[in-house]
């Protein structure tokens, strides 16, 4: 955990390294290096704070995990008025990929970790309108069909 986006050791004060704060500090300075690639973590991390002062997910009490599918390795829920769809898989991408959802109507991409600004390869079209189909899958009354690229999470929008 704590060391992720850091490029040397960290370390909370506890009994093992004389309760020290030395090694508790965060390199905000990372960002401005530009042979680091640091800087997209930061602007990931701007992007999933204006995701949440936009929808105010994280405080949502209404949330339902819609698919764990282990051998696709997609996970898919609702949290708030966002569908949050995962690709774990390492090589394979799923077009056309239907995930259960409460809402009838219309998706847009409201967040894409395949974005260029955080160093992705741009395959998920933001442009692009998902409409719900009016049939039961995966226990939801609703389902919509979806490009996952491998190694992606996609956050959707329910207009």
């Amino acid at each position: 955990g704590n060391e992720f986006g850091h490029p040397e050791w960290l370390d909370f004060p506890r009994e093992g390294n004389g309760s020290s704060f030395h090694y508790a500090r965060r390199q905000f300075n990372l960002v401005r290096d530009e042979l680091l690639r640091y800087k997209y973590l930061q602007r990931f991390d701007r992007a999933m704070l204006h995701l949440e002062a936009q929808y105010h997910w994280l405080s949502a009490s209404d949330q339902w995990v819609t698919l764990k599918h282990e051998s696709d390795m997609v996970l898919a829920f609702e949290r708030g008025n966002l569908l949050w769809v995962f690709n774990f898989h390492p090589t394979n991408s799923y077009t056309d990929y239907r995930i259960g959802t409460a809402w009838p109507g219309k998706y847009r991409v409201a967040l894409s970790t395949d974005d260029a600004i955080f160093l992705g390869q741009g395959r998920v079209d933001a442009t692009v309108d998902h409409f719900s189909t009016p049939e039961e899958w995966n226990g939801r009354p609703n389902y919509v069909q979806v490009y996952l690229p491998t190694r992606t999470a996609v956050v959707y929008k329910h207009d």
